[in-house]
Protein backbone atom coordinates (compact mmCIF):
# COMPACT_ATOMS: atom_id res chain seq x y z
CA UNK A 1 0.00 0.00 0.00
CA UNK A 2 1.00 3.59 -0.65
CA UNK A 3 0.23 6.21 2.00
CA UNK A 4 -0.28 9.97 1.93
CA UNK A 5 -0.57 11.86 5.23
CA UNK A 6 -2.48 15.18 5.15
CA UNK A 7 -2.79 17.76 7.92
CA UNK A 8 -5.67 20.02 8.91
CA UNK A 9 -3.85 22.73 10.83
CA UNK A 10 -6.93 24.16 12.56
CA UNK A 11 -7.76 20.90 14.36
CA UNK A 12 -4.32 19.21 14.17
CA UNK A 13 -6.04 16.30 12.42
CA UNK A 14 -4.16 13.80 10.29
CA UNK A 15 -6.07 12.47 7.28
CA UNK A 16 -4.67 9.41 5.53
CA UNK A 17 -5.07 8.43 1.89
CA UNK A 18 -4.25 4.71 1.66
CA UNK A 19 -3.81 3.39 -1.88
CA UNK A 20 -3.68 -0.15 -3.20
CA UNK A 21 -0.83 0.14 -5.72
CA UNK A 22 -1.97 -2.72 -7.94
CA UNK A 23 -5.54 -1.56 -8.56
CA UNK A 24 -5.44 2.16 -7.76
CA UNK A 25 -8.33 1.74 -5.31
CA UNK A 26 -8.02 3.87 -2.18
CA UNK A 27 -9.50 4.53 1.25
CA UNK A 28 -9.54 7.92 2.96
CA UNK A 29 -9.27 7.82 6.76
CA UNK A 30 -10.52 10.67 8.98
CA UNK A 31 -11.26 13.28 6.28
CA UNK A 32 -11.95 16.87 7.41
CA UNK A 33 -14.91 18.83 5.99
CA UNK A 34 -12.93 22.03 5.32
CA UNK A 35 -10.20 20.09 3.47
CA UNK A 36 -12.56 18.51 0.95
CA UNK A 37 -11.27 20.39 -2.09
CA UNK A 38 -7.67 19.60 -1.15
CA UNK A 39 -8.42 15.92 -0.73
CA UNK A 40 -10.43 15.55 -3.94
CA UNK A 41 -7.71 17.39 -5.85
CA UNK A 42 -5.02 14.99 -4.62
CA UNK A 43 -7.21 11.98 -5.43
CA UNK A 44 -7.80 13.29 -8.94
CA UNK A 45 -4.17 14.22 -9.59
CA UNK A 46 -2.91 10.82 -8.40
CA UNK A 47 -5.50 9.11 -10.59
CA UNK A 48 -6.78 6.85 -7.82
CA UNK A 49 -10.30 5.56 -7.24
CA UNK A 50 -11.57 6.50 -3.80
CA UNK A 51 -13.67 3.51 -2.74
CA UNK A 52 -14.17 4.15 0.98
CA UNK A 53 -14.02 6.85 3.59
CA UNK A 54 -13.75 5.73 7.19
CA UNK A 55 -13.66 7.68 10.44
CA UNK A 56 -11.84 6.10 13.35
CA UNK A 57 -14.36 7.64 15.76
CA UNK A 58 -17.03 10.32 16.16
CA UNK A 59 -14.85 13.44 16.26
CA UNK A 60 -15.60 16.29 18.64
CA UNK A 61 -13.17 18.88 17.24
CA UNK A 62 -14.03 18.87 13.55
CA UNK A 63 -16.70 17.74 11.11
CA UNK A 64 -15.90 14.78 8.90
CA UNK A 65 -15.66 15.13 5.13
CA UNK A 66 -17.10 11.64 4.53
CA UNK A 67 -20.47 12.73 3.14
CA UNK A 68 -18.86 15.35 0.90
CA UNK A 69 -16.54 12.72 -0.58
CA UNK A 70 -19.50 10.42 -1.18
CA UNK A 71 -21.43 13.23 -2.90
CA UNK A 72 -18.46 14.20 -5.08
CA UNK A 73 -16.84 10.85 -5.90
CA UNK A 74 -19.42 8.19 -4.94
CA UNK A 75 -17.21 6.66 -2.24
CA UNK A 76 -18.91 4.53 0.41
CA UNK A 77 -18.98 5.68 4.03
CA UNK A 78 -17.69 3.30 6.72
CA UNK A 79 -18.26 4.09 10.39
CA UNK A 80 -18.63 2.21 13.65
CA UNK A 81 -22.09 0.66 13.96
CA UNK A 82 -22.01 1.51 17.69
CA UNK A 83 -22.88 5.15 16.99
CA UNK A 84 -26.07 4.44 15.01
CA UNK A 85 -25.15 7.29 12.67
CA UNK A 86 -27.05 8.33 9.54
CA UNK A 87 -25.77 7.96 5.96
CA UNK A 88 -23.49 5.01 6.75
CA UNK A 89 -22.99 2.51 3.92
CA UNK A 90 -20.64 0.15 5.75
CA UNK A 91 -21.38 -0.20 9.50
CA UNK A 92 -18.23 -1.51 11.15
CA UNK A 93 -17.71 -3.91 14.02
CA UNK A 94 -14.73 -5.57 15.62
CA UNK A 95 -13.10 -8.11 13.31
CA UNK A 96 -14.41 -6.70 10.04
CA UNK A 97 -12.15 -6.32 7.01
CA UNK A 98 -12.28 -3.09 5.01
CA UNK A 99 -11.37 -4.06 1.44
CA UNK A 100 -10.33 -1.69 -1.37
CA UNK A 101 -8.87 -3.28 -4.48
CA UNK A 102 -6.44 -5.96 -3.38
CA UNK A 103 -5.73 -4.25 -0.05
CA UNK A 104 -7.55 -4.52 3.25
CA UNK A 105 -7.54 -3.07 6.75
CA UNK A 106 -8.52 -5.08 9.81
CA UNK A 107 -11.00 -3.36 12.13
CA UNK A 108 -10.34 -3.59 15.87
CA UNK A 109 -12.67 -2.04 18.42
CA UNK A 110 -10.59 0.14 20.76
CA UNK A 111 -13.12 2.03 22.92
CA UNK A 112 -12.12 4.46 25.62
CA UNK A 113 -11.92 7.88 23.98
CA UNK A 114 -15.51 7.24 22.87
CA UNK A 115 -17.41 3.97 22.95
CA UNK A 116 -17.17 3.54 19.17
CA UNK A 117 -13.46 4.09 18.57
CA UNK A 118 -11.77 1.84 16.02
CA UNK A 119 -8.17 1.05 15.13
CA UNK A 120 -7.50 0.07 11.51
CA UNK A 121 -4.61 -2.33 11.02
CA UNK A 122 -2.78 -3.45 7.88
CA UNK A 123 -3.22 -7.16 7.25
CA UNK A 124 0.55 -7.66 7.61
CA UNK A 125 0.41 -5.89 11.00
CA UNK A 126 2.94 -3.39 9.70
CA UNK A 127 0.87 -0.25 10.34
CA UNK A 128 -2.08 0.84 12.46
CA UNK A 129 -4.33 3.89 12.27
CA UNK A 130 -5.10 4.34 15.94
CA UNK A 131 -7.47 7.31 15.85
CA UNK A 132 -7.70 9.03 19.23
CA UNK A 133 -6.91 5.90 21.22
CA UNK A 134 -3.12 5.53 21.21
CA UNK A 135 -1.38 8.72 20.09
CA UNK A 136 2.29 9.63 19.80
CA UNK A 137 3.54 9.82 23.41
CA UNK A 138 -0.06 10.41 24.40
CA UNK A 139 -3.59 9.00 24.40
CA UNK A 140 -7.00 10.45 23.62
CA UNK A 141 -8.97 12.08 26.41
CA UNK A 142 -11.67 9.98 28.05
CA UNK A 143 -13.99 12.52 29.69
CA UNK A 144 -16.91 12.75 27.24
CA UNK A 145 -18.98 10.70 24.72
CA UNK A 146 -19.12 7.73 27.11
CA UNK A 147 -15.34 7.63 27.35
CA UNK A 148 -13.60 5.46 29.92
CA UNK A 149 -9.95 5.48 30.95
CA UNK A 150 -10.20 1.88 32.13
CA UNK A 151 -11.60 0.73 28.80
CA UNK A 152 -8.91 2.65 26.96
CA UNK A 153 -6.20 1.00 29.08
CA UNK A 154 -7.51 -2.40 28.00
CA UNK A 155 -7.88 -1.26 24.38
CA UNK A 156 -4.26 -0.11 24.18
CA UNK A 157 -2.62 -2.90 26.15
CA UNK A 158 -4.68 -5.78 24.75
CA UNK A 159 -5.50 -4.63 21.21
CA UNK A 160 -2.64 -2.34 20.12
CA UNK A 161 0.38 -3.22 22.25
CA UNK A 162 -0.05 -6.84 21.13
CA UNK A 163 1.00 -5.79 17.62
CA UNK A 164 4.68 -6.18 16.60
CA UNK A 165 7.12 -3.59 17.95
CA UNK A 166 7.88 -2.40 14.39
CA UNK A 167 4.22 -1.76 13.57
CA UNK A 168 3.89 1.91 12.60
CA UNK A 169 1.43 3.99 14.61
CA UNK A 170 -0.51 6.69 12.73
CA UNK A 171 -2.82 8.67 15.07
CA UNK A 172 -5.75 10.89 14.12
CA UNK A 173 -4.19 13.90 15.85
CA UNK A 174 -0.87 15.26 16.92
CA UNK A 175 -0.53 18.71 18.46
CA UNK A 176 3.27 18.87 18.19
CA UNK A 177 3.60 18.09 14.49
CA UNK A 178 4.79 14.51 15.01
CA UNK A 179 3.87 12.24 12.14
CA UNK A 180 4.43 8.59 13.06
CA UNK A 181 5.61 6.34 15.86
CA UNK A 182 5.83 2.58 16.45
CA UNK A 183 4.14 0.21 18.84
CA UNK A 184 7.51 -0.57 20.40
CA UNK A 185 8.30 3.09 21.04
CA UNK A 186 4.94 3.77 22.63
CA UNK A 187 5.09 0.65 24.74
CA UNK A 188 8.41 1.86 26.16
CA UNK A 189 8.17 5.65 26.21
CA UNK A 190 4.53 6.75 26.26
CA UNK A 191 4.27 8.80 29.49
CA UNK A 192 0.63 7.86 30.05
CA UNK A 193 0.69 4.11 29.46
CA UNK A 194 4.22 3.03 28.55
CA UNK A 195 6.87 1.30 30.61
CA UNK A 196 5.55 -0.40 33.75
CA UNK A 197 2.31 1.64 33.94
CA UNK A 198 -0.62 -0.26 35.41
CA UNK A 199 -4.31 0.47 35.03
CA UNK A 200 -4.49 2.66 38.13
CA UNK A 201 -1.53 4.73 36.89
CA UNK A 202 -3.17 5.34 33.53
CA UNK A 203 -6.60 6.07 35.02
CA UNK A 204 -5.12 8.49 37.55
CA UNK A 205 -3.26 10.34 34.81
CA UNK A 206 -6.25 10.53 32.44
CA UNK A 207 -8.80 11.57 35.05
CA UNK A 208 -6.69 14.55 36.08
CA UNK A 209 -5.98 16.10 32.68
CA UNK A 210 -8.34 19.02 33.39
CA UNK A 211 -8.88 19.85 29.72
CA UNK A 212 -11.63 22.19 28.47
CA UNK A 213 -14.17 20.62 26.14
CA UNK A 214 -13.42 21.03 22.41
CA UNK A 215 -14.72 24.35 21.10
CA UNK A 216 -16.60 22.76 18.19
CA UNK A 217 -18.04 19.83 20.13
CA UNK A 218 -21.68 20.99 20.07
CA UNK A 219 -21.50 21.43 16.30
CA UNK A 220 -19.17 18.59 15.37
CA UNK A 221 -20.77 15.66 17.18
CA UNK A 222 -24.31 16.09 15.73
CA UNK A 223 -22.84 16.70 12.27
CA UNK A 224 -20.63 13.63 12.54
CA UNK A 225 -23.62 11.51 13.50
CA UNK A 226 -24.85 12.47 10.01
CA UNK A 227 -21.40 11.58 8.59
CA UNK A 228 -20.87 15.26 7.81
CA UNK A 229 -23.99 15.73 5.69
CA UNK A 230 -25.07 19.40 5.90
CA UNK A 231 -28.49 19.96 7.43
CA UNK A 232 -29.83 21.23 4.08
CA UNK A 233 -28.38 18.22 2.26
CA UNK A 234 -26.75 20.46 -0.36
CA UNK A 235 -23.20 19.81 -1.60
CA UNK A 236 -21.56 23.20 -0.95
CA UNK A 237 -18.60 23.14 -3.34
CA UNK A 238 -20.38 22.89 -6.69
CA UNK A 239 -19.50 25.78 -9.04
CA UNK A 240 -22.55 26.76 -11.08
CA UNK A 241 -20.89 28.62 -13.95
CA UNK A 242 -18.57 25.97 -15.34
CA UNK A 243 -16.61 22.75 -14.64
CA UNK A 244 -14.07 24.38 -12.34
CA UNK A 245 -11.81 22.04 -10.38
CA UNK A 246 -9.43 22.68 -7.50
CA UNK A 247 -5.81 21.60 -7.77
CA UNK A 248 -3.84 20.11 -4.88
CA UNK A 249 -1.83 23.36 -4.97
CA UNK A 250 -5.04 25.22 -4.10
CA UNK A 251 -5.74 26.87 -7.47
CA UNK A 252 -9.05 26.78 -9.34
CA UNK A 253 -8.78 25.69 -12.98
CA UNK A 254 -11.00 25.17 -15.97
CA UNK A 255 -10.38 23.26 -19.20
CA UNK A 256 -9.60 24.90 -22.54
CA UNK A 257 -12.27 22.93 -24.45
CA UNK A 258 -15.05 24.24 -22.21
CA UNK A 259 -13.80 27.82 -22.46
CA UNK A 260 -13.60 27.60 -26.27
CA UNK A 261 -17.21 26.42 -26.48
CA UNK A 262 -18.49 28.98 -23.94
CA UNK A 263 -16.40 31.93 -25.02
CA UNK A 264 -19.20 34.48 -24.60
CA UNK A 265 -19.99 33.30 -21.06
CA UNK A 266 -16.61 34.28 -19.61
CA UNK A 267 -14.20 37.20 -19.62
CA UNK A 268 -10.58 36.36 -20.49
CA UNK A 269 -7.57 38.16 -19.05
CA UNK A 270 -4.17 37.40 -20.59
CA UNK A 271 -1.33 38.21 -18.17
CA UNK A 272 1.66 37.67 -20.48
CA UNK A 273 3.98 40.38 -21.72
CA UNK A 274 2.81 42.33 -24.78
CA UNK A 275 5.31 40.72 -27.16
CA UNK A 276 4.09 37.23 -26.19
CA UNK A 277 0.59 37.96 -27.46
CA UNK A 278 2.08 38.48 -30.93
CA UNK A 279 4.42 35.50 -30.61
CA UNK A 280 4.21 31.93 -31.86
CA UNK A 281 1.32 30.93 -29.59
CA UNK A 282 -0.73 33.99 -30.46
CA UNK A 283 -3.66 34.99 -28.26
CA UNK A 284 -7.38 34.31 -27.93
CA UNK A 285 -9.57 36.81 -29.76
CA UNK A 286 -11.16 39.46 -27.56
CA UNK A 287 -8.91 38.78 -24.57
CA UNK A 288 -8.18 41.63 -22.15
CA UNK A 289 -4.43 42.16 -21.77
CA UNK A 290 -3.05 43.08 -18.34
CA UNK A 291 0.54 41.93 -17.65
CA UNK A 292 0.86 40.05 -14.37
CA UNK A 293 3.25 42.65 -12.95
CA UNK A 294 0.54 45.29 -13.36
CA UNK A 295 -2.49 43.27 -12.30
CA UNK A 296 -2.68 44.32 -8.64
CA UNK A 297 -2.68 47.98 -9.61
CA UNK A 298 -5.21 47.47 -12.40
CA UNK A 299 -7.67 45.05 -10.79
CA UNK A 300 -10.46 47.63 -11.07
CA UNK A 301 -10.21 47.34 -14.89
CA UNK A 302 -11.34 43.71 -14.84
CA UNK A 303 -15.12 43.46 -15.41
CA UNK A 304 -17.18 41.63 -12.82
CA UNK A 305 -20.32 40.91 -14.85
CA UNK A 306 -19.03 37.48 -15.97
CA UNK A 307 -16.72 34.82 -14.55
CA UNK A 308 -13.06 35.59 -15.26
CA UNK A 309 -10.61 33.11 -16.79
CA UNK A 310 -6.94 34.04 -16.64
CA UNK A 311 -4.50 33.04 -19.39
CA UNK A 312 -0.73 32.82 -19.88
CA UNK A 313 1.72 30.59 -21.74
CA UNK A 314 1.59 27.47 -19.55
CA UNK A 315 -0.90 28.30 -16.77
CA UNK A 316 1.70 29.21 -14.16
CA UNK A 317 1.60 33.02 -14.24
CA UNK A 318 -2.17 32.97 -14.78
CA UNK A 319 -2.46 30.75 -11.72
CA UNK A 320 -0.88 33.56 -9.72
CA UNK A 321 -3.30 35.94 -11.38
CA UNK A 322 -6.26 34.02 -9.94
CA UNK A 323 -4.78 34.43 -6.46
CA UNK A 324 -4.50 38.20 -6.99
CA UNK A 325 -8.05 38.51 -8.31
CA UNK A 326 -9.53 36.41 -5.50
CA UNK A 327 -7.68 38.50 -2.93
CA UNK A 328 -9.37 41.51 -4.52
CA UNK A 329 -12.79 39.97 -3.84
CA UNK A 330 -13.51 38.31 -7.18
CA UNK A 331 -15.11 34.93 -6.48
CA UNK A 332 -15.84 33.52 -9.94
CA UNK A 333 -12.27 33.21 -11.20
CA UNK A 334 -10.42 30.26 -12.72
CA UNK A 335 -7.12 29.61 -14.42
CA UNK A 336 -7.03 28.29 -18.00
CA UNK A 337 -5.49 24.86 -17.40
CA UNK A 338 -2.31 24.42 -19.44
CA UNK A 339 -2.47 27.96 -20.82
CA UNK A 340 -1.94 28.77 -24.48
CA UNK A 341 0.26 25.71 -24.88
CA UNK A 342 -2.75 23.48 -24.16
CA UNK A 343 -5.04 25.72 -26.20
CA UNK A 344 -2.88 25.42 -29.32
CA UNK A 345 -2.22 21.70 -28.72
CA UNK A 346 -5.99 21.17 -28.89
CA UNK A 347 -6.17 23.10 -32.16
CA UNK A 348 -8.37 25.84 -30.75
CA UNK A 349 -8.53 29.18 -32.60
CA UNK A 350 -5.96 31.88 -31.80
Amino acid sequence: MRLRQLLDVASSTWTYLVIDEASGAAALIDPVYEQHLRDTALIRELGVDIVLTVDTHCHADHVTGAWLMSAALKSRIAFAATYGAENVDVPLADGDLLRFGGAALEVRATPGHTDGCLTLIGTDHDLAFTGDCLMIRSAGRTDFQRGSARRMYRSITERIFTLPDACLVYPAHDYEGRTVSTVGEERRFNPRIGGEARAEDFVGYMENLGLPHPKKMDIAVPANLRCGRPEDGVYPYRVDWGPVVATYAGLMEIGADWVAHHRDAVHLVDVRAADELAGELGHIAGVQHIPLDELRARVAEVPRDRPVVTVCQSGKRSGMATVILRAAGMKDVANLAGGMLRWRHLGLPA
